[in-house]
């Protein structure tokens, strides 16, 4: 993998995702070209294809529920730029190192309470994950191997008790947090250096010429 600062690897996949959500409906040769960069983005950040292809199989099978009904046409674009943006944005989430979403969301210009709030929700997220991870741990040692048995295993109260744990283990974070000097506010300021401001700034030039360009072919056709 390139030596790409966090930070800096958000705000490339965020300018990429933003470019692609707002291309023309059916700039189908634009969209090919996201769809050359998301692949691009992902051998950068060396995803794993099978962690990947998981993940993108699960959200589209939802995604399709919503699409399909706004007509083949229509849906087929909806799908195929939902999928760049999924790769990009799950290809940076799965290379996260575990506890750097912090870090990542240092150079975001948003108000401080927003980034404060997004902090803890990812902690708190991969709090629930850590959970489900040992449930799914201690179905196996119970002898419920497959995606059956989980699913037997993950019955309505089962669910209730991954609740519980999760909620307990998340206050039992913040008191450590507070016995840590922690005051309602996170030490999130950076800025990015010259040489990565220049690499930010020639992707949202390109990013933008193909999104803006998407437009210009449509009138002039």
């Amino acid at each position: 993998m390139l030596k790409i600062s966090l930070p800096l690897r958000l705000q490339l996949s965020l300018v990429i995702v933003i470019g692609a959500a707002l291309l023309k409906h059916h700039a189908w040769y634009n969209l090919g070209t996201y769809g050359a960069i998301a692949i691009l983005w992902a051998w950068v950040l060396r995803v794993r294809l099978p962690q990947l292809g998981k993940l993108l199989g699960t959200e589209l099978i939802f995604l399709s529920l919503l699409a399909l009904p706004l007509g083949w046409e229509r849906a087929s674009f909806l799908l195929v730029r939902s999928l760049i943006c999924l790769i990009v944005m799950n290809s940076f989430l799965l290379t996260l190192p575990a506890h750097s979403f912090g870090i990542a969301l240092k150079s975001l210009t948003l108000p401080l309470p927003l980034k404060e709030n997004l902090l803890l929700a990812g902690q708190y997220l991969e709090i629930l994950l850590s959970e489900v991870k040992r449930m799914q741990r201690s179905a196996q040692l119970r002898g419920l191997n497959g995606s059956a048995g989980w699913l037997r295993y993950a019955s309505a109260a089962m669910i209730g008790a991954l609740y519980l744990r999760s909620l307990d283990r998340a206050e039992r974070v913040y008191t450590a947090m507070v016995t840590r000097g922690y005051n309602g506010q996170l030490p999130i300021d950076s800025t990015l250096r010259l040489k990565e401001r220049f690499v930010l700034l020639a992707a949202c030039a390109i990013v933008a010429c193909l999104t803006i360009s998407s437009y210009q072919l449509t009138v002039n056709s």
